[in-house]
């Protein structure tokens, strides 16, 4: 006898729902593969018995640390411990092309695009590692873990970081990752950010899954733990070591004065470090933060708030050294130069939204949820001279990887299953 028709499509209903929960539990056992646990802690370093770099005999030694003196070669080993939300794909962009320039060996990572972040950075999650190895450039995003990245380099390797003003950083990483971030799920206001700071303590578990990306962001990728007690003599004790272990830490709000002291410190040429702003979002989807709630932001920040505070004073001395009218003038001279290079190479010579983008090539990876982060469509007529830049400094982190020759198995079947989704 057959089913009558309202009693088989509860049946229907009831075998979608079954295969829905069995394809959920699938993704989330391929996501708990694909992102380490947070607490994955230094027990993941390489072994002590794996041997640090080894530079060949007869290998030229490092040029000198400041090209001020004068008669300085280029560097070309170079750390730089990319943060999350500081203008950190900008900057990567620039190390991608001046080592895909000078056909340099970067440390990159397997699979994926950072380095098992959260987890603390091994040597042994390099792709072809092998001990004993060199590399000249490293930049992708880790949780830092200094000892490890000075085994995979020279001696004489020059280490770089980026900071951000710690409320303006928070309120971008609170709309960036929120969606990946179950502590946020339960706020229920249209204000989500506002909401949150109000009463921070409610909706905050420090042992909550992705929860650094909500409290002192730069102090747990710096390898530090950011729910120490901001009157620990320890917090200290971690700015100088930063300040020891690097040589030097670039300013978002103060990036072309940043990038003209990078071109000093690493003896490069202007067009080094030419770029256009990267991995950007549209304004509407981030309102800024009011007084009351900068303050609150940056209370609820306060390791990272003394990190830059102390980084914005040596940066300023810097400056100085480096002299206010020279820094000036060599500020004119890159913005003249973007310019040039925007009109060269931009269609339309501004980034437009992910929809209007014409070449797959040229798509930004994309929050959950939103399509928020700005791209660029290529000129189609360009000169020769100018065509191979202006497609590189255009070119996506995730593409630009794939075209180095990583292997990103893991982002690319994670993107997959976020388009069939539409996610």
């Amino acid at each position: 006898m057959p089913l009558p028709p309202q009693k088989k499509r509860w049946e229907s209903m009831a075998k979608g729902l079954g295969l829905g929960a069995l394809f959920t539990s699938f993704l989330l056992l391929l996501y708990s593969y694909a992102v380490p646990p947070l607490h994955a802690g230094l027990a993941s370093t390489t072994p002590e018995a794996a041997a640090p770099c080894s530079p060949a005999p007869g290998e030229p030694e490092a040029a000198p640390a400041n090209s001020s003196a004068g008669g300085c070669r280029p560097r070309r080993d170079i750390v730089f411990m990319k943060t999350h939300k500081t203008a950190s794909s900008t900057l990567l962009n620039i190390f991608f092309r001046f080592g895909q320039k000078h056909g340099l060996k970067f440390a990159f990572p397997n699979g994926r695009n950072d380095f098992d972040y959260p987890a603390f950075f091994a040597r042994s999650l390099v792709q072809d590692y092998r001990p004993g190895a060199c590399f000249d450039i490293i930049c992708n995003h880790m949780r830092f873990h200094y000892d490890e990245v000075r085994g995979l380099m020279r001696p004489n390797a020059t280490f770089i970081t980026v900071l951000r003003d710690p409320a303006r950083l928070f309120e971008s990483s609170f709309h960036y990752f929120g969606s990946v971030v179950p502590l946020t799920w339960k706020l229920s206001g249209r204000d989500k950010l506002a909401e949150f700071l109000q009463d921070p303590g409610r909706y905050y578990d420090p042992r909550g899954y992705n929860a650094h990306y909500l409290r002192n962001l730069l102090f747990f990728d710096l390898g530090y733990d950011n729910g120490l007690d901001p009157g620990s003599p320890r917090v200290q004790e971690h700015i100088l070591e930063v300040e020891r272990r690097f040589h030097l830490v670039l300013l978002q709000e103060y990036f072309d004065e940043s990038l003209v002291l990078l071109k000093d410190l690493l003896c490069w040429e202007l067009e080094d470090v030419l770029y256009f702003k990267l991995n950007a979002r549209r304004d509407s989807a981030v309102p800024r933060l009011s007084g009351d709630l900068y303050r609150r932001a940056t209370a609820w920040n306060l390791l990272d708030a003394r990190l830059y505070r102390h980084f914005n004073a040596t940066f300023w001395r810097k400056v100085e050294a480096f002299g206010r009218e020279r820094m000036a003038r060599e500020v004119a001279l890159l913005r003249r130069a973007n310019e040039r290079m925007r009109r060269v190479c931009i269609a339309g010579g501004r980034p437009v939204n992910a929809e209007a983008i014409q070449d797959e090539a040229m798509q930004p990876w994309q929050p959950l949820g939103a399509k928020s982060i700005l791209g660029y469509n290529l000129k189609e007529s360009i000169g020769r001279r100018h065509a191979q830049l202006c497609r590189r400094m255009l070119t996506p982190e995730i593409q630009y990887l794939m075209d180095l020759g990583v292997n990103l198995w893991v982002t690319k079947f994670w993107k997959l299953i976020r388009d069939f989704l539409r996610w």
